[in-house]
């Protein structure tokens, strides 16, 4: 089935998952802590906007880590803490600082 999509309706339909992971991660499941998510999965939702940003660099258009996260998150960081983010407890963020070290520094 795969081989009768053309490469643009792949980019369309590709785009069109990140956009609703997106937006379910930031509409519908705001409870869900990125440290968690870290621990889990080994990227957040600070890993996706990351992965904007360094698409964006490597197409020439100049963007910074806390641009790229205001796109992805639709607010400031300051703002999304304020709003949604937990207190981690210790357990978490040993889990978070092995997770964090085994997939964005290796990674």
């Amino acid at each position: 089935m795969t081989d009768k999509i053309d490469a643009q309706t792949q980019l369309e339909l590709e785009a069109a998952a990140f956009r609703t992971l997106r937006d379910h991660l930031m509409e519908k499941r705001t409870d869900v802590q990125n440290i968690d998510m870290m621990n889990l999965t080994g990227f957040c939702r600070n890993c996706l906007s990351r992965w904007y940003q360094e698409a964006a660099n490597a197409r020439g258009i100049e963007m910074d880590k806390m641009q790229a996260r205001e796109i992805f998150y639709g607010m400031t960081m300051d703002e999304w803490k304020a709003n949604y983010q937990t207190e981690a407890g210790a357990d978490k963020q040993k889990a978070f600082t092995k997770a964090f070290d085994e997939n964005v520094t290796k990674g």
